[in-house]
């Protein structure tokens, strides 16, 4: 049921991106109410990303492909390690056996990432009570993720790719030759930096764009970078 929910997901984001686009806010829209930047002598745990990338048919569905997604996730990871200059030195890394009791957490963040993307960055269906600010949470789910970790904040992300397959892009030629013009593959992700003292999300970033391979380490360190624009700086 899981999967079935978290592919639905991104059937809506990939009809949304392909629709809207990724619009550019002020760098104040990602950033929670009277958060600027982490205080000295935090400490930051990295939490395996949840990913999973797609051939899609010719049709367009979504076919998940364990072998790019196990190639991704090394090239996110290396890529995420060397970009000291914006996460710091001073992490905990968490590895995929690791997270076996806390499978739930990161389960809850993709949930409340893809209701933050839809309803705060999109603007659709703005929720009155949050008052366009980035008020968002995990609550008490993160305790065992601190408990763990003995960390101050984590460092999720929710990434979801798709690839057009030889059969998708002849379609794609085919049908342009008439003027009906159908999308290739798309890359969705979102980045969420989470106080692990209360489980607010006090940073978010989000992509939704139709290039990026994760499964070459080149485009992969693009991805990384693309998804870290504007994390906060710990404070020296």
């Amino acid at each position: 049921m899981r999967k079935i929910l978290h592919r639905a997901a991104f059937a809506l984001a990939i009809a949304l991106a392909a629709g809207a686009g990724s619009p550019v806010w002020a760098q104040s829209r990602n950033l929670a109410p009277g958060f600027t930047v982490r205080a000295p002598a935090t400490k930051l745990v990295v939490v395996p990303a949840d990913m999973e990338l797609f051939s899609l048919s010719a049709g367009g569905v979504a076919e998940p492909r364990a072998d790019w997604t196990a190639t991704a996730q090394q090239h996110f990871r290396t890529a995420l390690l060397a970009q000291k200059d914006v996460v710091g030195t001073d992490l905990v890394e968490f590895k995929d056996k690791d997270m076996d009791e806390l499978v739930p957490v990161n389960t809850l963040h993709g949930a409340v990432a893809q209701a933050v993307w839809l309803h705060h960055m999109l603007g659709i269906a703005k929720l009155p009570t949050k008052e366009d600010r980035l008020d968002w949470s995990l609550g008490e789910a993160v305790k065992p993720l601190r408990d763990k970790s003995g960390a101050d904040y984590a460092l999720f992300f929710w990434i979801r790719d798709s690839y057009a397959s030889p059969e998708r892009k002849a379609a794609m030629v085919a049908l342009a030759i008439v003027g009906i013009g159908i999308t290739g593959g798309i890359q969705i992700g979102y980045a969420s930096l989470v106080d692990l003292r209360d489980g607010r999300i006090v940073w978010f970033n989000n992509l939704g764009r139709a290039f990026g391979d994760l499964r070459e380490a080149k485009p992969a360190e693009e991805t990384v970078e693309a998804l870290l624009k504007g994390f906060p700086a710990r404070r020296p």
